[in-house]
């Protein structure tokens, strides 16, 4: 179990103190999170431990990473430890995963989910647009008792539709199975929407023959039942299931006036409440469906079928996309989507990739030069010749070989990633939860007092009766209930669309109130690769000689920097004949060696030539000293007793990179830091240039660590942004950690809370932009819910009759609902012309 030291926690220890990585799956192989913070809490609060927590590990899957005092325990004491406290926690909780198709209504599933909230035992219970998860405690309750529950409840709330299954996710690794229908209604999923609409045309109906009609009183009275009977279909269903459980909910809030005013002789009034109520439930379920319609659609991006190339034949045979296999070459024809994640093997086009990484513009793909590597190490590929499922080709025929099935595919792991953020909660959404769960008691209690109100003042009983259910009204806390989860479905699914995945709510708050970002130097601020920037040659040189030469012996080598000069050099030299080198050899950490025309030529660092007691002449070594200064690595090439001159090498800012650090500014963002491994000299360069505030340089990885967490002490919340690989840990200590170019990199997607799909800085600030905007719209939902609530309960109480307090409560849930909405139409605002080069 044991996979190493973990890296500093950022709290100083004592001398003795130590630390040890397990593999949090082998500990709790359900991976929750709720569960990882109770094993955490409860090693932490054994006097030996000094510290625990959770880590990214070695960048392939979390750790659990224990600090503990070396003289009082051993490791092998600390790791029992660890894996008592794990038996302990995944034999008292078990998770379920309960699958859900799109025809289940989503009445049914907050049937559902009120269900599990209320049964004993159950400790959790959140809905996605795929599933339904819960946790609950063993001891008082059974998987398949869950299970049974759930499909009573969605049997009896749909008639007709497609089998769905439950599974158990839980430390014993048993699955149990479960089968309902599903479907919206006689009239679909429209079928709410419909009810409310027979029960307005008869409410109106009957008021018409009440008003302008001499038509007998049972008669109308039969319109108004009608009115209600429609009204109230959906609502009792779900008011009974909460019921039967000891739960009362909104719904039962809004029945119990509505009946109540019938009953008093207001039968007109009770069918406008059911009404009003039942079209703003249908409509906010309409609205938040479109929010879900728009991350499910991401789904249905992946082609069904694909042209497949087999046999020595060379013909093609469509087969469905499930049957593929890794290493199938598959052909792509020209405005196709591609079917699967893979590289490219044949044919060149361009490729619009919106759809995973949310790049605007079509990007060029070519194949791959050695396609047995490229098989080997497909995470290794060039983003040049990698495609994914869901992109949609150009002009040009591809071929493609397979490097992924298809449930394993970049776009199919961001739908299940997405959908799974949705029960991620934000502290407003818990706040809201909370706040319901002895808010609606209480009211109900006092509404129990109000009828008791004839005793203090001389008023009918009926009167009391009518304020009491008046009060019920006003207090039912409908908007309230929506506020967050409309906001937070809405952001998530409009990162989406612009290639950002956001997991969940938490991150979503978490981001927006980030102070510090945290970047990561290379491929990150910087493009990730040298580039020659400098070619200075001595007097009697010139610069064509100069890189020739360097050109030619440097090709024999696969150093990143030899890499740089040849592609660079040979772009520069495109018509130069290049002179053959002999008896190559690498001279370890210093350089190169060569016979070109019979001289011995030397390429490396100035400790090269140092070493071999080789003066350097001035104004070389001045200009080598001036390309440091800025940044440059330096190459000085040699022919034996001349010299040629000094190569200056670098990895240069990305061309957005100044103008996503302004506009992060503009937005709010208090301080930007740079991390980097390479020298400082190198660091305050590149942040220079770029704009970032301040740099650290000469960093290892757990250096990156104890800054990230010394920013955190001094300087407030802090994002990190790097590649998910070697910044995991950076990543994993900060606030929230944000992964760069995440589109087909599996440690990217699981480690980071925000992973920005395309290797492009310019989504940062509008995700960041996103997750405060969101945040705004939360508090703006939340005071504007309990406002009106504050405002109509005094009303009513003070006469305010039911249905004006109808009309200003279900108004407010509509403002709600689509204040929130307004978040799916959020445009990405261009950065500033005069800061980006062009691309």
């Amino acid at each position: 179990m044991r996979d190493g030291e973990c890296g500093a926690s950022g709290h100083s220890t004592p001398p003795a103190a130590r630390s040890l990585a397990l593999a949090l799956a082998d500990l709790l192989p359900d991976g929750d999170q709720r569960c990882a913070e109770r094993l955490t809490y409860d090693l932490a609060a054994q006097s030996i431990i000094e510290q625990a927590h959770v880590i990214a590990g070695d960048g392939r899957a979390p750790q659990l990473c224990v600090h503990y005092d070396a003289t009082r325990v051993g490791e092998g004491d600390v790791a029992r430890r660890a894996q008592r406290a794990a038996a302990t926690i995944t034999t008292r909780y078990g998770h379920l995963r309960w699958s859900l198709d799109v025809t289940i209504p989503a009445k049914a599933t907050r049937a559902a989910i009120a269900q599990l909230r209320a049964a004993p035992g159950v400790v959790a219970a959140e809905s996605t647009s795929t599933a339904i998860v819960v946790e609950f405690e063993r001891a008082r309750v059974t998987a398949q008792e869950l299970v049974d529950l759930v499909s009573e409840q969605v049997r009896s709330a749909t008639e007709s539709g497609t089998d769905q299954q439950g599974s158990e996710h839980a430390g014993d690794g048993h699955a149990h199975e479960g089968h309902q229908h599903g479907h919206g209604g006689i009239f679909g999923e429209r079928s709410e929407l419909v009810f409310a609409a027979l029960s307005g045309v008869l409410l109106i109906a009957g008021w018409a023959l009440a008003s302008f009609a001499d038509t007998p009183r049972p008669v109308e009275l039969g319109v108004y039942a009608l009115s209600l009977f429609f009204g109230a279909y959906y609502t009792v269903q779900e008011a009974y299931a909460s019921v039967r459980y000891g739960k009362f909910e909104i719904d039962f809030l809004m029945l119990v006036s509505a009946t109540g005013a019938a009953a008093l002789g207001e039968v007109a009034e009770g069918a406008l409440l059911l009404f009003l109520f039942s079209v703003g439930h249908a409509l906010e379920g309409y609205a938040m469906g479109r929010a879900r319609r728009s991350i499910e659609a991401l789904a249905e991006l992946a082609p069904k079928t694909a042209l497949v190339r087999r046999g020595g034949t060379g013909d093609t045979v469509e087969i469905p996309v499930a049957a593929l296999s890794v290493g199938d070459i598959v052909v792509v024809r020209p405005n196709m989507r591609v079917a699967a994640d893979g590289f490219v093997v044949a044919g060149s086009s361009s490729i619009d990739q919106a759809p995973v990484t949310g790049e605007s513009v079509p990007v060029d793909k070519s194949p791959v030069a050695d396609i047995a590597a490229a098989a080997a190490a497909p995470e290794l590929v060039d983003a040049s010749a990698r495609v994914f499922a869901g992109t949609i080709n150009g002009v040009g025929a591809i071929e493609i070989q397979v490097t992924r099935l298809a449930a394993d595919s970049t776009l199919a792991r961001v739908v299940r990633l997405v959908a799974e953020a949705q029960t991620k909660t934000t502290s407003a959404q818990r706040f809201a939860d909370r706040f319901q769960r002895l808010f609606v008691p209480t009211i109900l209690a006092g509404v129990v007092l109000l009828l008791f109100a004839g005793l203090v003042i001389d008023e009918p009983f009926t009167a009391t009766v009518y304020r009491a259910l008046a009060v019920l009204v006003a207090a039912s806390p409908c908007a309230l209930a929506i506020a967050t989860p409309s906001a937070v479905l809405s952001a998530v699914a409009r990162a989406a669309r612009a290639g950002i995945l956001v997991k969940g709510g938490a991150a979503l708050e978490e981001l927006g109130r980030v102070q510090v970002l945290a970047f990561d130097k290379t491929g990150t601020l910087t493009q990730g690769k040298p580039q020659i920037t400098d070619v200075i040659a001595t007097s009697g040189t010139d610069d064509t000689e100069l890189l020739a030469v360097a050109v030619a012996v440097e090709e024999q080598s696969d150093h990143p920097l030899a890499r740089a000069i040849v592609r660079d050099g040979r772009a520069r030299l495109s018509e130069v004949q290049l002179p053959q080198p002999a008896n190559v050899r690498a001279l370890t950490g210093r350089g190169v060696a060569a016979t070109v025309n019979g001289r011995e030529v030397r390429i490396g660092k100035r400790s090269l030539f140092e070493a071999a007691g080789q003066q350097i002449p001035s104004q070389l070594s001045a200009d080598v000293d001036f390309l440091e200064q800025s940044g440059r690595t330096t190459m000085l090439v040699a022919a034996g007793d001349r010299w040629l001159g000094v190569i200056g090498l670098m990895d240069v800012p990305r061309v957005e990179a100044a103008a996503v650090l302004k506009r992060l500014k503009h937005i709010g963002v208090e301080e930007t830091v740079m991390l980097s491994g390479d020298n400082q000299r190198v660091a305050d360069a590149v942040a220079a240039q770029v704009g970032v505030a301040a740099a650290r340089g000469d960093l290892m990885p757990e250096d990156k660590v104890a800054e990230v967490a010394s920013l955190r002490v001094h300087r407030g919340r802090v994002g990190m942004v790097g590649d998910g690989v070697n910044d995991a840990p950076a990543m994993a200590r900060a606030n929230i950690g944000i992964a760069m170019g995440a589109a087909g990199s599996d440690v990217a997607l699981e480690t980071a809370d925000i992973a920005l799909m395309a290797d492009d800085l310019t989504a940062l600030p509008f995700a960041v932009d996103l997750s405060r905007r969101s945040s705004r719209i939360i508090k703006q939902n939340l005071w504007a819910s309990l406002g009106i609530v504050a405002v109509l309960i005094p009303a009513t109480v003070l006469g305010l009759g039911i249905g004006p307090a109808v009309l200003i409560h279900e108004g407010s849930t509509l403002i709600v609902v689509f204040n929130a909405l307004r978040l799916l139409a959020m445009p990405m605002q261009a950065l500033p012309t005069d800061d980006v080069a062009a691309r």
